[in-house]
């Protein structure tokens, strides 16, 4: 028991410090080898198994349930982005684009193509984790089944389903549309 605790320590370990800076290949080797040195005694079955229930372990730890509150949606950002000042001097809600606009050229919100973040530059970075801001994303990142250029105008994303609750009930005084989303949220490193 005592190996099996450590193995798997030292797998998780190693795991997460190579997650962000190495390609799965890479990862899969440093796992391979360090299987290798804490039991040489165990196949290459036994491996196999091991790397793969730890990439489902992981994959847990790359996600988040979270409770995102969408005011309206639309495939119109402009309409949405007019709606979303008026909600913030209604609400006192703070904006956030996270320096997105929309560029025209590729029906797209977007950093823009000069952005420090080149791997995101000139494409969509969504808002991935807890805040109360007002901000336009797209719906399909928070509900699968939505249409993909479909818009919405996030007021804020929330860990409990209580605080989401609270807000939403502030929120439907002014917005009758309002609705909450549970969303399974990827909240790992994207680069």
């Amino acid at each position: 028991m005592r190996k099996f605790m450590i193995r798997h320590i030292l797998i998780i370990f190693t795991f997460f410090i190579a997650a962000c800076g190495t390609s799965s290949e890479d990862q899969k080797v440093v796992i391979q080898q360090d299987l290798t040195k804490v039991d040489t005694t165990n196949s290459l079955q036994n491996s196999v198994t091991n790397e793969k229930n730890l990439s489902e372990d992981t994959a847990n730890y790359e996600n988040a349930t979270y409770f995102v509150i969408v005011a309206d949606t639309s495939s119109d950002y402009y309409l949405l982005n007019k709606k979303m000042y008026t909600l913030s001097l209604q609400t006192g809600i703070p904006i956030d684009t996270m320096g997105r606009f929309y560029n025209k050229t590729k029906n797209l919100i977007a950093l823009p193509d000069n952005s420090e973040d080149e791997i995101y530059a000139g494409d969509y970075f969504p808002r991935r984790f807890p805040s109360q801001n007002l901000s336009l994303e797209y719906l399909n990142f928070y509900r699968e089944k939505s249409g993909e250029k479909t818009i919405a105008l996030v007021t804020g994303i929330y860990e409990t389903e209580n605080s989401a609750d609270s807000a939403m009930t502030a929120l439907q005084k002014t917005e009758i549309k309002a609705f909450k989303i549970k969303a399974n949220i990827y909240i790992g490193c994207l680069h």
